[in-house]
């Protein structure tokens, strides 16, 4: 079982879950704007994709940032400022017990099927 982080009414999350049902992938959806996810957790993704995988720069969200804000994000441990804009994060984010993947392209599908393989 995996579960999938994101937002839903972001068009590539729910592609991804449409993928994830023809797949016949056993997940659960996590909407993590109506249910915030642990500090903890974001710093756990952050650790295992990196910072320029995990914040989403082309967002509105991001861009509407001051500059202090985006130097925060970019340095430290933005934790609890991602986890309170969720939309700062790029998204879908699928979580397969210990493996962390972001974003839903052609090698990240191909890298999600490999896991459950």
């Amino acid at each position: 079982m995996i579960t999938i982080y994101g937002i839903k009414n972001c068009d590539t999350v729910r592609k991804a879950l449409k993928w994830a049902e023809e797949q016949g992938i056993a997940h659960e959806f996590h909407d993590f704007r109506k249910k915030p996810v642990s500090e903890n957790r974001v710093k756990r993704w952050d650790e295992a994709v990196g910072r320029n995988k995990l914040v989403n720069k082309r967002g509105t969200t991001y861009r509407k940032l001051d500059e202090d804000s985006r130097a925060a994000l970019e340095a430290g441990e933005p934790y609890t400022m991602l986890r309170d804009e969720p939309t700062l994060m790029k998204r879908p984010i699928f979580e397969l017990s210990d493996t962390i993947i972001v974003g839903f392209t052609a090698s990240e599908q191909c890298e999600i099927l490999g896991k459950l393989k």
